[in-house]
């Protein structure tokens, strides 16, 4: 038998749970737990947060949390992390995984923090075309917050062959965060496309967490899985040639399926032949997979082609805010009612001078997910709940929302059910765009800390 290693998730995202990770740590027998924290817009959030708030660190908000969750039994079995709880501050979300080190009683232990991803000092020389739009970057430049390109594995990998026992990143490709650990303990090239796109196809089933192991998929009567409550998160058992086994830890609830792994797979992949990453391209047309036994899929043949010369670069930019409110009519007539209720908010929000981009009320339960597409003849609802909701260039007339729902609390139609508004009525947008740059115009560098 031939080297296997074992690397589990810790998450899929930000707000993701941290009993799965914990369950992993303590009971997966890994070699390695990694951290998915970040969602397109997660670093151009930072930044919103930062300039209001100069006392955020700029790393993940939950950091605390899930490093007292899994060190103890990671430091205790010699499980290594990667993670990209970094966000806008790698160098400081390691200086506070050494501090929590410390406290209990771990010296010695290598930090790593890769640093790189963001440029947005430069990210206008360094970008020609928005792919979206096709228009210049340079249009963005009034608006412009943050600009994170999407780094690889080689730095992590880097940490990792000097030492480190936990490398911390910024914005890293998700599957990248996966297979860095492979590629240091199989010694695979960076060139092997072929090895690459195994790896990367590995990280790709592991990235988004419970997906694989039961997330994301029941449809009660079509597509049960035990214990929905009590999902672990998946481990890649995986062998030097770059096959393996999704499993997860016995005994938890979900399941690990052929449908389960396959819906994963096909997740967020626009062309299965070709789903670009930093370190190579992957082509899932090739897969085999197999199911072993209860909770254990064979995956193999996952294929690669040369990485490409640019990386992908997120670009934020404000666009404005969202005003929004809510309330309720039920009982028989609630649809009539909210009927009403928005032809008085259309007309008040004339009467108000609002000045919008957009303006949507949906009556949730009927067609607020399909709107126009709803059927004509849908049942009537027994509530109805009716969503108010403005797209405008200023905090101001976004708040114009808020205040002419509060309104109808006493000037509007029977039977309305108010929220009391203790909560943020009122939001900035952040808008993601994308462009290309050179891979070699964005360097990565590693800083080291030790507990």
């Amino acid at each position: 038998m031939g080297k296997t290693i074992r690397v589990g998730s810790g998450s899929a995202w930000w707000g993701d749970r941290v009993e799965p990770a914990r369950l992993n740590a303590e009971q997966g027998a890994l070699d390695y737990l990694c951290f998915e924290t970040m969602a397109e817009a997660t670093v151009s959030a930072a930044q919103v947060r930062a300039r209001r708030d100069p006392s955020f660190p700029g790393y993940d908000t939950y950091l605390d949390e899930r490093m007292r969750a899994v060190l103890p039994a990671c430091m205790r079995q010699g499980t290594r992390i990667v993670s990209n709880q970094g966000w806008i501050n790698p160098e400081g979300a390691a200086r506070r995984i050494v501090e929590l080190l410390r406290e209990m009683g771990h010296t010695g232990v290598k930090v790593a923090a890769v640093n790189g991803s963001l440029i947005t000092d430069r990210v206008l020389e360094l970008t020609d075309r928005i792919l979206e739009n096709g228009q210049p970057t340079s249009t963005l430049a009034p608006t412009l917050i943050s600009a994170e390109a999407y780094l690889g594995a080689e730095p992590i990998v880097e940490a990792l062959r000097a030492g480190a026992r936990i490398v911390v990143t910024g914005r890293v490709a998700d599957p990248s965060i996966f297979m860095a650990p492979l590629m240091h303990e199989f010694g695979w090239d960076p060139m092997d496309h072929e090895k690459l796109g195994m790896g990367n196809g590995i990280g790709h089933l592991l990235e988004c967490g419970a997906q694989v192991t039961g997330g994301y998929f029941p449809d009660p009567g079509f597509k049960d899985v035990p214990e929905p409550w009590n999902l672990a998160f998946p481990i890649a058992e995986v062998s030097e040639d770059g096959s393996c086994v999704i499993t997860k830890v016995a005994g938890s609830g979900g399941a690990v399926t052929l449908q389960t792994v396959k819906e994963q797979m096909l997740y967020e992949v626009h062309d299965p032949a070709n789903y670009i990453t930093p370190d190579v391209v992957v082509d899932f047309t090739t897969a085999r997979l197999e199911q072993l036994s209860a909770d254990r899929v064979r995956v193999s043949g996952i294929s690669g082609k040369p990485r490409t010369p640019t990386l992908k670069v997120s670009i934020g930019c404000t666009e404005g805010f969202i005003g929004e409110d809510m309330f309720f009519y039920a009982g028989p007539g609630a649809l009539r009612r909210a009927q009403l209720a928005k032809r008085i908010l259309e007309e008040r929000f004339r009467i108000v001078g609002l000045q919008a981009e957009d303006v949507r009320i949906d009556f949730l339960g009927l067609n607020a997910i399909h709107g126009a597409a709803t059927p004509a003849n849908a049942p009537e609802p027994y509530e109805v709940a009716v969503r108010v909701a403005a797209r405008t260039k200023t905090r101001e007339e976004a708040v114009k929302v808020g205040r002419e729902v509060d309104g109808m609390a006493v000037s509007g139609i029977a039977h309305t059910g108010k929220r009391v508004p203790h909560q943020d009525r009122t939001r900035e947008v952040i808008g993601v765009w994308s462009a290309l740059v050179p891979r070699e115009q964005v360097p990565a560098s590693v800083v080291y800390f030790e507990s």
